[in-house]
Formats: structure tokens, sequence, C-alpha cells
């Protein structure tokens, strides 16, 4: 019964942050549509044109300083990924490792805590791409917004072109809130822990008697 629960746990916890690490990937690879390298001459032969925007760790190298919201999101997703406390992945992993020290598999314990271990150094190299590095991206000076005389602001001309500014995109307000809540569902678990285990036992007790 514990081991069922735990499992349960596990997959709702890696569930709930597999998809908002998701959903973050994506939003940035859709803002990088903005952006061109600095250096015209940047090539990378492991991109696919037809593939996610986002497919190695250095395209995503500096983004704090491009939009800090989703970089702090992500970074509390990597960190429940790893297991850091009190994030609910912490709590997931916590419940698997019990019920398997209980159950006396003991090296199998031993041998999950130390694959987290190794895969925390992974998720910590991506937040140190995300936070401690500058992005080599820049406005794309192609994009400029023409706006008419009379219908927007007397001082421009028609037809006139006015340099793109980043800040005028926004996410919209469905997208938001879902990576809003799921974050705070990983960051704020340890104040509502209650409903996630009930759920738990409940699922848990109908797969044991079925």
């Amino acid at each position: 019964m514990e081991s069922i629960q735990g499992y349960i746990f596990y997959i709702l916890a890696y569930t709930i942050s597999n998809l908002n690490a998701f959903i973050i990937l994506v939003t940035i690879g859709f803002t990088f549509y903005w952006y061109v390298y600095k250096d015209e001459n940047h090539k990378d032969d492991l991109l696919d044109k037809n593939q996610s925007p986002i497919q190695v760790i250095s395209q995503i190298k500096g983004y704090f300083y491009i939009n800090p919201y989703l970089s702090l999101s992500l970074a509390i997703t990597l960190f429940s990924f790893a297991g850091v406390p009190p994030l609910i992945g912490f709590f997931a992993k916590q419940m698997v490792l019990s019920a398997a020290l209980d159950n006396g598999y003991i090296f199998m314990a031993l041998l999950a805590i130390l694959t987290s271990v190794i895969s925390a150094v992974y998720y910590l190299n991506v937040i140190k791409n995300l936070f401690f590095f500058k992005h080599d991206y820049k406005i794309n000076p192609s994009l400029i917004i023409l706006i008419l005389r009379n219908k927007m602001q007397n001082r421009y001309n028609n037809n006139e072109k006015v340099p793109f500014k980043p800040h005028r995109i926004v996410l919209n307000c469905a997208l938001s809130n879902v990576v809003s809540i799921l974050t705070l569902i990983l960051l704020l678990f340890i104040y509502i822990p209650n409903e996630w285990f009930n759920i738990a036992n409940i699922l848990s007790l109908i797969l044991f008697k079925a």
C-alpha cells in the first residue's frame, strides 16, 4: 500500500513538473522569433529548423535578462525535478525512497539517491546558463511597427517605421495563468499537502483493491 501511494504521488508530482517545463520551453521558443544572434555568422549544426525552437542548452543562455519571470518559473521546475526541499519533487522522491527502505530495498534506494544527485548536476547546469551568462541575442532589426497617422499618435507621420520594442510583447492571460498556477503548486505544496496526499491515498486504495 505504501509503495502504491508513493508511486501515485510521484506520478502526480512529476506530471505537474513536466507539464510546466514543457509549456515554459515552448513559450521561450516562441519568444525567440523576435530575436536573432548578435553574430551574423553564428551557425549551429545541431539545430533542425523543422523541430522545436529550443533544442540545445546554449539557446537559453542568459534568458533571465530577456524574461526573468519565465526564467524563475523554469528554475523552480528544475529544482523540483532535482528534489530540492520544500518543492513537491522532494516529497515525491522521499515517499518512493521511504517505501523502498521499508521493504528492504536498501541497494535500490542508494542507487536512486546516486542517480538523483547525478541528474541534479545537469539541472543545475541549465540554471547556471539561464542566470549567470549573457545571452547572444538582439532584437531582429527587420521587425518594425507601421503606425498610421491620427490613429495612434499625432507625432508619427503616415507609414513611419517605428523601432520594435520587445516589452510590448506579453504572454496571453490564459498561458500566464497556467504557468503561474503550476509553478505555485510546485513552490507552495508544503502549505497544501493534505489534498494531494488524499488524492494519492484514494487512487492507491482503488488500485490496491482492484
